[in-house]
């Protein structure tokens, strides 16, 4: 039995030393000292020995177990070492290459024109509010004097997450939601995302709106005129010219569309304008009686003038863009131009 102990670290130590990875030395370890293996084989036969010859073979086989381990642990050091060296000469960096740099970002168009916007009319005064994406019916329509029956209801192509919940589709339902907590003066823009059912070149069910409006006493159409035009011309360059068409909302009375000079032809007429010389901007008017009255303003007491915008749509003119879906396929080449 001695001998075949003998046998078998002879050959253990031979295989372990040939072992070229991990792999292959795990399974010299199974082979040798696994639970099938022949030198368990020999522990199990320990109780067939006569009492003599029993601590002799188990001193030899305790020897021989340990020194198979301790050849294992050596070897694995040893390849260990040489797959970290592999690894580290197939991972090294050369540090004296050129990097590859950084690609710097930039605010996106859409968000430039928004923040441009918002300051023009904190200049002016104005202060800044924000309200819930998802509105109630009630602050979206009928406080803006656009009740259920109302025909220009079926015109905002409304997305309805349920029963009297809607996605707001402008951001004058703020309007609403100040003026119930507040008392005039009030100065305030309200710039946020607005959803409608309509996707084409120039439109997008999801799209920036900036709503503003100015409640006090004695407030007056002229006072309108001058805030929107001082307003365009710092957006598009003094030298251009503004206009005021007279236009039906159904929460302002009098109500006008405002237009700017071309930013293409700057007037002389092309294939943007359609031959105008004019580009329609924005929505405006004197808010209606009927929307101080919903939240409790006395209309004898007090006037205003609300106005409403595209954001998308002032950007397309100032950077001279056809399709708003540009704003959104996020194409590194359209947007570092900004």
């Amino acid at each position: 039995m001695q001998e075949r102990i003998k046998q078998i670290e002879a050959e253990a130590i031979k295989t372990i030393s040939g072992c070229q990875s991990l792999q292959s030395l795990e399974e010299a370890r199974i082979r040798y000292l696994g639970k099938n293996s022949d030198f368990f084989s020999v522990l199990r036969s320990l109780g067939t020995l006569t009492p003599e010859e029993r601590p002799i073979i188990g001193a030899l086989v305790n020897t021989t177990k340990a020194n198979l381990e301790q050849a294992m642990r050596d070897k694995k050091v040893l390849l260990l070492q040489a797959e970290q060296k592999q690894r580290i000469e197939v991972e090294k960096i050369d540090v004296s290459l050129p990097g590859k740099g950084v690609r710097r970002g930039t605010i996106h168009p859409l968000s430039q024109v928004m923040k441009e916007a918002q300051d023009i009319f904190l200049r002016l005064g104005y202060e800044i509010a924000e309200g819930p994406e998802v509105e109630t019916e009630y602050h979206n329509f009928d406080g803006l004097n656009i009740p259920p029956h109302h025909p220009s209801r079926d015109a905002w192509g409304t997305f309805f997450v349920k029963d009297e919940v809607v996605l707001r589709t402008h951001t004058s339902p703020v309007q609403i939601r100040v003026m119930e907590k507040r008392k005039p003066p009030l100065a305030i823009i309200a710039p946020g995302r607005v959803y409608r059912r309509d996707s084409d070149a120039t439109h997008s069910p999801i799209f920036n709106q900036l709503e503003g409006f100015l409640v006090d006493q004695k407030i007056t159409f002229g006072d309108l005129k001058g805030t929107l035009t001082e307003f365009l011309r710092q957006m598009f360059g003094k030298d251009k010219n503004v206009r005021f068409r007279p236009s039906f909302f159904p929460f302002t009375e009098p109500s006008a569309e405002v237009d700017v000079e071309c930013v293409m032809c700057s007037g002389r007429g092309c294939r943007l304008c359609k031959g105008s010389g004019w580009l329609e901007i924005l929505g405006s008017g004197m808010i209606d009686p009927n929307v101080f009255k919903a939240v409790g303003y006395d209309p004898k007491k007090f006037s205003g003038f609300a106005f409403g915008m595209g954001i998308e749509r002032i950007a397309m003119l100032k950077y001279k863009i056809d399709d708003i879906r540009l704003f959104f396929e996020n194409d590194v080449r359209f947007l570092e131009q900004f």
